[in-house]
């Protein structure tokens, strides 16, 4: 039917069907910045494929359909049995089956793996952020499991493997596995120290019956999970990490009693549990009392991939802005032409690009693997993850704002994003637990505090503001007075100083300057668009836009 009242017009067109990698200019950057140059086009051919779906119709309704049809637990079946599943919408198995086939469980055996897998998950997690916490923990499961080489020869395989089969089954009837975290309880949080779960030893060598619970098990329809339980009598020493299979190798169900599934703000389409364990079979993994030092590994990787996952979150924001701004007229042309707007959407897109190049250039620490690389990244990922999450939600109000109205209707996509924005900052650890890990780090590793004042200093005389941001910054760090009240303050200026000293080094000099000019030199308001006037702005909007072929 037709209105006879009036002529829908001046309706900004959809952002489908373009290739959200090559169209990101800081990301396209950066992968070509630290890959190998013989496979810089292997490389890109994989994540021009991945844009292309990523920015597909048929991802944006997988997307859709699998946030509004969300997990249903199904804990006993028609005939009373015990079975503990999930159902998911078919559209969540498609998202998470082209992540797996694309590869963004495995960066530990290949060639640059961990830039290409970082990109890809930037790029796949724009299509729809919740099936990315079952990638993320599946990836970074490897080096924990790498403690204990028998399992490591076990599971790796499975874990890297690009076949995804969501059944329930025995290890080794499956091509392909993935994995979840379970950590917290109800009575510590972050205060894993604090867990009651017991482990009692059984006959056989290194394995445990676990008995007690989980106040957050992250995907629990996956195949095998890494815990932290008290393995030893003396109680708050012994805590130890544990492979916990969902199927036993024999094919029976292993005791993983699901209570309830969270009513989560958003992350709509993953499934979040609570479970109970009582006489659960479990492998340990590491020295018994070691399990923080064994999982430390897991969380840096999965630390990381939250400041990916909020990158991602960013520049999808961003791209839904200025699109918008670009088709939309008010006021006799079009919105991204108006002075105001063009500063609101310039100041989004340097705190996008800002992430996108931190977080890339975190992966390649990963890929180099040296010394001076593991060092840096000791203090940089939990840096980078402070801020970057937080600053995440910052940037999806903003953005949706920039819609109107419009950006509040759920159809916009924008709600989904403005709800996911939280996440990153409360998973692997709130802003607090970030800051302090910073304090600790400082106080007990002053080789990676070298490491990073050396990645800042490579940009040192490039730009006056940048230099005296470095010089505040040491006297920040040399006054001991009141450290763990002024934590937050100490890490969000590392943070800033090391996105400047990348961005000078890296970016066009429009981002660098008007990065550096706000962030750093104090000419700066308390929301987005407030950038001094005098930078470029219309360079740093055009930079961030998206266009659609056709």
């Amino acid at each position: 039917m037709s209105t006879s009242t009036h002529t829908v017009e001046n309706q900004v067109p959809p952002l489908v069907g373009h290739d959200v990698y090559t169209t990101d200019a800081a990301l396209t950057e950066a992968v070509a910045r630290h890959a190998e140059p013989g496979r810089l086009p292997e490389i890109s051919g994989e994540l021009a494929e991945l844009g292309r779906a990523a920015g597909s119709a048929q991802a944006q309704l997988w997307a859709t359909e699998a946030n509004t049809v969300t997990p249903v637990l199904r804990t006993h079946d028609r005939y009373g049995h015990r079975i503990d599943e999930v159902d998911f919408h078919p559209s969540w198995h498609r998202l998470l089956g082209h992540a797996v086939s694309a590869g963004l469980t495995d960066a530990w055996s290949r060639p640059d793996g961990h830039l290409r897998r970082a990109a890809g998950f930037l790029v796949w997690s724009q299509a729809e952020a919740g099936h990315g916490c079952p990638v993320s923990m599946t990836h970074a499961a490897v080096p924990a499991l790498r403690t204990d080489p028998a399992l490591a020869a076990e599971w790796e395989p499975r874990l890297g493997a690009r076949t995804y089969d969501p059944r329930l089954a025995a290890p080794g009837a499956k091509p392909g596995a993935l994995f979840g975290m379970g950590m917290t309880e109800k009575q510590g949080g972050s205060d894993v120290r604090a867990n009651t779960t017991r482990a009692r030893p059984l006959a056989e060598d290194g394995t445990y019956a676990l008995t007690g619970h989980k106040w957050f098990c992250s995907a629990p329809m996956s195949d095998g999970f890494l815990v932290l339980a008290q393995a030893s009598a003396s109680g708050r020493d012994g805590l130890t990490c544990f492979l916990l299979p969902r199927v036993l190798a024999d094919g029976s169900r292993n005791v993983f009693t699901i209570q309830r599934l969270k009513d989560k703000l958003g992350n709509r389409s993953n499934a979040s549990a609570e479970v109970e364990f009582d006489g659960t079979w479990a492998r340990r993994v590491g020295e018994e009392g070691r399990g923080v030092a064994t999982i430390i590994e897991m969380v840096a990787a999965t630390r990381l991939d939250c400041a990916l996952g909020s990158a991602a979150l960013m520049r999808q924001a961003v791209a839904q802005a200025v699109h918008h701004a670009t088709y939309r007229e008010a006021f006799g042309g079009p919105l991204a032409d108006k002075p105001l707007m063009r500063n609101v959407l310039a100041d989004l897109a340097l705190e996008s690009e800002a992430a996108t190049t931190t977080a890339l250039r975190l992966a390649a620490a990963y890929d180099a693997d040296t010394e001076q690389e593991r060092a840096f990244r000791r203090l940089a990922v939990a840096v980078t993850k402070f801020w970057v999450t937080k600053r995440c939600s910052a940037v999806a109000a903003e953005a949706l704002e920039c819609l109107g109205g419009n950006g509040y209707v759920e159809e916009s996509g924008m709600p989904r994003i403005f709800r996911e924005s939280p996440l990153n900052s409360v998973w692997e650890g709130s802003g607090n637990v970030q800051a302090l890990d910073v304090l600790r780090v400082l106080g007990r590793e002053p080789a990676a505090l070298n490491a990073f004042l050396a990645e800042i200093g490579s940009a040192r005389g490039a730009d006056h503001r940048l230099d005296r941001a470095i010089k505040d910054l040491l006297g920040e760090l040399a006054d001991l007075a009141g450290m763990e009240a002024r934590a937050r303050r100490i890490v969000e200026r590392m943070a800033l100083v090391l996105q400047g000293s990348l961005l000078v080094r890296f970016a066009p000099p429009a981002v660098a300057d008007a990065f550096c000019a706000s962030r750093l030199g104090g000419d700066w308001g308390s929301t987005f668009g407030t950038l001094p006037h005098t930078v470029d702005l219309a360079s740093i909007v055009d930079r961030a836009r998206v266009e659609v072929a056709g």
